[in-house]
């Protein structure tokens, strides 16, 4: 094994960025930037805390995380497992990232930031669907935004149905749960009552 231990290896081996890779990068969000955002369903959000770091999906109606201004973005936090793992970070560790997919395009936008979290009453109002408001915004302050190129969508045949997973083939929460519990939560009641319980619980 040949491990990388300097950032001069690093860059002996990968060279320099070429000047379509820098460029591209800026502090603020331009409307070319603003248009993939609010075109966006799904973004990933990435933060750091003392146990460590934290990758979680968020996902809701396009345009979901708004563009307050060309540095802010806000983002509202809707219904999960209530785990936080996100928010007990922000709340520690403002730094953030996100990616953002928009199915059907293999260009993504990646966003850094800081960010804090939100309560103020008409804030959430402004984020209600089915008149349930999120208990929290994210606010982001923008350090850096820059789009990513489609190679990485294009080698996996993200947006290819004919690439698609039968989701038949994978364990389901239900088995999973059931398995790392020794069958206290999970099994086949939790599949069957999940499309329900997810129904009434969206927002």
């Amino acid at each position: 094994m040949s491990v990388i231990t300097t950032v001069e290896q690093l860059e002996a081996l990968y060279g320099v960025p070429g000047e379509a890779s820098t460029a591209k990068e800026i502090d603020r969000i331009v409307p070319q930037y603003r248009a993939f955002i609010e075109a966006s369903p799904f973004v990933a959000l990435a933060t750091a805390g003392p146990e460590g770091l934290d990758c979680s999906p968020r996902g809701d109606l396009a345009g979901f995380v708004r563009v307050h201004d060309e540095r802010t973005l806000m983002m509202p936090d809707r219904r999960g497992n209530n785990r936080v793992d996100s928010l007990r970070n922000i709340v520690r560790d403002p730094r953030v990232a996100l990616l953002f997919l928009i199915p059907g395009s293999g260009t993504t936008v990646r966003v850094n930031g800081r960010a804090n979290l939100d309560t103020d009453p008409a804030l959430c109002a402004a984020f209600e669907i089915d008149g349930r408001p999120p208990r929290s915004v994210v606010v982001i302050a923008v350090e850096t935004v820059y789009f990513q190129c489609a190679r990485a969508i294009i080698r996996a045949g993200l947006w290819d149905p004919a690439r698609h997973v039968d989701p038949t083939s994978l364990p389901t929460p239900g088995q999973i749960l059931a398995t790392l519990s020794e069958n206290r939560v999970g099994g086949d009641g939790y599949d069957r009552e999940w499309p329900e319980r997810a129904a009434k619980t969206m927002w």
